[in-house]
């Protein structure tokens, strides 16, 4: 993947090609509109509000980056990014394991995994049931405390199980760029990294207490564009391994590390330069391979993606119900919003609302002409799709499509507010 150009206005064209990148070539384009299989989606979507999601790019998404990582280097998805199960299915035959944050999440997993995953849940105040569920099945669970390896040994003893488990690490630095920081400083995530040699010294103790402490889990920020940051955590954490090593004898049999590759969802964001994370994904893999035993032992070690492999894969569809202006200002008023689609509001973590790619998806060849401002179905101000949005001139019936919305949507929004109905999903 080469350098692109920033998100900038123009036509439905130039904003799908500049936002996804490669991956616009997997959606459709006939004769100015957004398409599958030669079919407008417009026609393909029964109604909106709806969320499509394409076979196509999530295939794109994990073949690209299966060409940046060495062999020796798998891909774990994190279903949090989008539980819809017809997507998790797919992605079944995309990568080498799931990454659960929840009893849901697991037994999901469970159902769509083949014999050869691996699967981990994450994630602080796990439940008993999480715990028993996570020690029956197998599956590796990332402590992220002292206080939660005390609550696991006693679950494995209550149920005369061994636990799989990898100490989730707090490392003494952030993931710089990061939209949201998972490391550095004081963390509810994982443990302080300072701690983590006495707990690696106790390894027998925990065994003896029904832990097999199987391996590590590296987590340090997400979302983020900056390759160079994302290189430099990589080598870092490599640092920090091998600073254990040398004081406590331990290697890991697991790894599991969570390198934030961010999207490009806003004007001016520059989607990730590969030709920088390649070489850092290399070196990963040859340090990696020196670590053990005189470099005999094989450190399985999986990167934890969501967002990174399904965001471009999604289009969030509303419809235009009104057109109206207000003291100077054109609104088109939609029948999808912030229940649907909390990120697109800026109401999902973000510090000042920012606009995202929106496209008239049977207006593709248009330019946009007309600055206006979306709005959804709520009674709330905070129900906001689009300000000063660049786009063909609009009236009630044309379709309005969200790129890059494949991840963190339509279960990371508040679907119950004012009990309207959910979203439609559609894997195509």
């Amino acid at each position: 993947m080469a350098k692109r150009t920033p998100i900038d206005p123009g036509s439905g064209q130039q904003v799908l090609e500049l936002t996804l990148g490669p991956l616009a070539e997997c959606w459709g384009r006939e004769n100015g509109h957004l398409s599958i299989d030669g079919q407008p989606l417009s026609a393909r979507v029964p109604q909106t509000p709806a969320y499509l999601y394409s076979r196509r790019c999530l295939d794109a998404a994990a073949a690209a980056l299966r060409t940046a990582l060495p062999e020796s280097i798998g891909i774990h998805y994190a279903i949090k990014a989008n539980p819809f199960p017809p997507l998790v299915r797919h992605m079944a035959g995309l990568v080498d394991g799931f990454d659960c944050a929840s009893l849901a999440e697991m037994q999901l997993a469970g159902e769509v995994a083949n014999a050869e995953h691996n699967i981990s849940i994450a994630g602080p105040a796990k439940s008993r049931a999480e715990h028993r569920h996570a020690i029956e099945h197998g599956i590796t669970i990332n402590a992220e405390s002292v206080g939660e390896l005390e609550r696991i040994m006693i679950e494995s003893r209550a149920m005369s199980r061994r636990a799989r488990v990898a100490l989730r690490v707090n490392p003494p630095f952030a993931l710089k760029g990061s939209g949201m920081h998972m490391g550095g400083g004081a963390r509810p995530f994982g443990i302080d990294s300072e701690a983590i040699p006495a707990l690696l010294e106790q390894r027998e103790t925990l065994a003896e207490g029904g832990i097999d402490l199987v391996g590590l889990h590296l987590f340090a920020g997400s979302q983020s564009l900056d390759a160079e940051a994302i290189a430099g955590t990589l080598d870092a954490w490599i640092e920090l391994l091998r600073e254990w090593q040398t004081t406590t004898g331990y290697t890991p049999d697991e790894l599991i590390i969570g390198p934030g590759l961010g999207v490009a969802y806003h004007p001016g964001d520059r989607p990730l330069d590969f030709d920088v994370l390649a070489p850092a994904f290399t070196r990963l893999g040859k340090a990696l391979a020196t670590l053990g035993d005189g470099g005999d032992t094989t450190i399985d070690t999986r990167l934890e993606l969501g967002r990174f492999l399904v965001a471009g894969a999604g289009v969030y569809l509303t419809r235009v119900i009104d057109r109206k202006v207000s003291r100077g200002t054109t609104y088109l008023v939609c029948d999808g919003g912030m229940h649907h689609h909390l990120a697109l509001s800026g109401n999902l973590g973000a510090v000042l609302r920012r606009n995202w790619p929106l496209i008239a998806i049977d207006r593709l060849d248009d330019e946009a002409i007309e600055t206006v401002d979306l709005a959804g179905p709520l009674c709330t101000p905070l129900d906001v799709l689009g300000k000063n949005q660049s786009l063909p001139p609009l009236s009630p019936g044309d379709w309005v499509g969200v790129l890059q919305s494949g991840a963190y949507g339509a279960s990371a929004s508040p679907g119950g507010f004012l009990s309207r109905d959910a979203a439609n999903e559609f894997l195509v």
